[in-house]
């Protein structure tokens, strides 16, 4: 699908909206009609959410992240936290490992200096926990009113093992769709705390590094483990409709096989959402070639991150780049695009 063809933008009079930084379908109409017509390259053109980078015969992968996240402290984590986990995560999806961190922050006068204080003890202390260092940074302070408190950017550095090459180009029709654990936990626990909204059970947010369980990944399916990425802002469907377009294939998935928790089930019902379109900062889709996918999986279920991981569906060839789903009841259903996204400001 050819976001800069469908639906152009009025780049003369148009206003950017909060749904174009939401992950559906607007903000990919952004990326591409923007972004990346100004500044097209090899690197973005494969539209990985990293690049790979080979600098004196080292293969190397780098990536960038903002988080405006709101509220700044959730159940399971907040901003600093949060900043490392998926950062660490994007880098991660390349097959690579995550070295070095960089971290700049966007600083609202007045600002409590003790919140500042929790947040650069949990970076920290996440970053110590993924044995990675943050190396360098920068410090900006606006004026009241021209922020919402703190903004944090992120980029970060990994090292890719010889013979892995992960990458959304590389999948293919008969590729087997594996996803790493339940959905929605991170969209419902910052919602919650967002709105006051009290549940029976506390749902937790699921943001974690990535990393190890992406190691046994790549241990047990080698080079048949093709694509990877973590279905954050847009959630499950929008990843899958963004690497389906990407690749230009189609793919059919099983609600059955679809793990999302009940209390994240129940809220979603209470407050009308769609868990496949909310965001996750702890798990991840993998596309690995039929002969591997037992293996993959089983190695996962082995990880504590990947225990609830499941084969979802599998890529199909289709020109037209749709998503399908069969649901519990046995009908079939489309899983498009949202034009925005049900929970903006999410990460």
């Amino acid at each position: 699908m050819n976001l800069r063809m469908i639906h152009p933008l009025d780049l003369r009079q148009g206003r950017v909206d909060l749904s174009h930084g939401a992950g559906g379908r607007a903000m990919g109409q952004l990326i591409a009609q923007v972004f990346h017509a100004a500044l097209d390259n090899e690197w973005l053109r494969r539209g990985n959410d990293q690049a790979a980078l080979a600098i004196d015969g080292a293969r190397l992968v780098m990536t960038t992240d903002g988080y405006v996240i709101s509220p700044l402290f959730f159940p399971g984590g907040d901003i600093g936290s949060l900043a490392v986990h998926g950062t660490i995560n994007d880098i991660a999806m390349a097959g690579a490992e995550p070295r070095y961190l960089s971290a700049s922050f966007i600083l609202e006068e007045g600002f409590p200096l003790a919140d500042l204080e929790r947040i650069a003890r949990s970076m920290g202390d996440a970053a110590r926990a993924a044995n990675t260092v943050i190396v360098t940074g920068d410090t900006k302070v606006v004026e009241r009113g021209k922020a919402d408190g703190v903004f944090v950017c992120t980029t970060g550095i990994g090292v890719v093992p010889a013979g892995i090459e992960v990458s959304v180009e590389r999948v293919r029709p008969g590729d087997r769709i594996l996803l790493s654990g339940s959905l929605g936990d991170h969209g419902i626990a910052v919602m919650s705390r967002r709105h006051d909204l009290q549940f029976e059970t506390q749902i937790m947010s699921d943001s974690a590094p990535l990393h190890e369980l992406v190691r046994e990944m790549v241990a047990a399916g080698g080079a048949d483990l093709h694509a990877m990425r973590d279905p954050t802002r847009g959630g499950l469907a929008a990843t899958l409709n963004e690497i389906a377009g990407q690749a230009g294939v189609g793919m059919r998935i099983r609600e059955a096989q679809i793990a999302i928790k009940p209390a994240v089930n129940a809220a979603c019902e209470l407050l009308g959402l769609d868990p496949l379109y909310v965001a996750n900062e702890g798990k991840l889709v993998a596309f690995v070639a039929p002969a591997s996918a037992a293996t993959v999986l089983a190695a996962m279920q082995r990880h504590p991150l990947g225990e609830d991981a499941a084969i979802i569906g599998e890529v199909v060839a289709d020109s037209r780049c749709f998503v399908q789903m069969t649901t519990e009841f046995g009908g079939e259903r489309m899983v498009d695009w949202l034009a925005g996204e049900q929970l903006p400001r999410i990460c």
